[in-house]
């Protein structure tokens, strides 16, 4: 053997220059195979694209409601008439099962957004149509189990744990807003 096999020449001793190169191999080889499994846990093109969803207010009349679709559940859209909003904000929020002011769930008072899906078991609540029930508080009425919701989507009357759900949202102009 020589010299600079047993490192004696200046430079770095094979079995130290083969480890360092297995274990470059090792790691370089590792990231390969785990990057494929959290490339896969990254949302699909589709699914991002449904990560919000720009809404037209305009020809949406004062009292009317409409029901979109974001992220594959209804979301309820309703231009509140004055006599909504006055109703909404004039309920003591501490009297209420779930407690939260109106203010809080419509920053822009005409204008509700909520996820229509009932928070006791998921069915989706009555009221978005002028024929449809409102429930005893003029909001929305779950057929499933009875749960009666406000004018501004809290839970008043019935086994419902919560209030209908604010997606986050803003508005881009008087009259669009992006949901989510």
């Amino acid at each position: 053997m020589t010299a600079a096999e047993h490192g004696h020449g200046g430079g770095m001793p094979r079995r130290d220059f083969l480890i360092v190169a297995t274990g470059t191999v090792a790691v370089v080889g590792a990231a390969a195979a785990v990057w494929p499994l959290v490339d896969s846990m990254n949302p699909a093109s589709d699914t991002l694209a449904l990560a919000s969803t720009e809404v037209d207010l305009g020809p949406i009349a004062e009292g009317q409601s409409i029901t979109v679709q974001w992220r594959g559940k209804p979301v309820f859209i309703r231009h509140r008439t004055a006599n909504e909003i006055k109703e909404a904000r004039a309920i003591d929020a501490a009297t209420l099962p779930d407690p939260m002011r109106d203010e809080a769930r419509a920053p822009n008072a005409k204008w509700l957004v909520l996820v229509g899906v009932c928070t006791h078991l998921g069915c989706i609540p009555l009221g978005q149509k002028t024929a449809e029930p409102k429930g005893e508080f003029g909001g929305w009425f779950c057929p499933c189990h009875g749960s009666h919701y406000d004018t501004s989507g809290r839970i008043r009357k019935g086994p419902a744990p919560a209030n209908l759900e604010v997606p986050k949202y803003t508005f881009l102009t008087d009259t669009k807003v992006r949901i989510g």
